[in-house]
């Protein structure tokens, strides 16, 4: 039996701590799908395909990972690819709440998925992609924060809103 985990989220844009996260769980699982949510509640700086090619980009040396994006539910999304569990980062206390919350709900809606909590090595507990789009906004120096992949695309999308398109 393959052991495949969905690690679902927005990735808007994707950090070196989500790439953490998904190099860890693909120690643990046969197959890790990295789950690019089209809706998420908020505006995003980059659409769902500019999300997806970030993540592959980022990812890319990690084996048995695959990137998809979905809509609805990440539940149904993880029955949809036969993935038993959902991995979600949490960073520090203040995420436990919320990401428990949200097991909870899951398990609710779903009770053969389980969810499994992976933390980010230290340097990179404290990033959040809302944190590195400010960041980009105030023009600071990202490469400690994201792939180079995502510094360029950042870099980009800000060369195009300066000049009005």
């Amino acid at each position: 039996m393959i052991r495949r985990a969905l690690y679902p989220g927005t990735f808007d844009p994707i950090s070196l701590g989500h790439v953490n996260i998904v190099e860890k769980a693909s120690r643990l699982f046969d197959e890790v799908i990295v789950g690019i949510a089209s809706y998420t509640g908020k505006q995003t700086l980059f659409d769902l395909q500019e999300r997806i090619a970030l993540v592959r980009e980022s990812c890319a040396h990690i084996p048995n990972i695959r990137v998809i994006g979905f809509e609805g539910l990440s539940v149904d999304f993880a029955s949809s690819q036969n993935c038993t569990v959902m991995i979600r980062g949490m960073r520090a206390v203040s995420d436990f709440e919320y990401e428990l919350s949200l097991a909870l709900t899951n398990k609710k809606l779903n009770q053969e998925i389980e969810t499994v909590f992976l933390v980010p090595s230290l340097k990179y507990m404290y990033l959040s992609s809302s944190m590195i789009r400010q960041l980009s906004e105030l023009d600071a120096k990202l490469q400690d924060f994201v792939p180079a992949c995502v510094v360029n695309a950042l870099a980009e999308k800000h060369a195009l809103k300066s000049i009005g398109k």
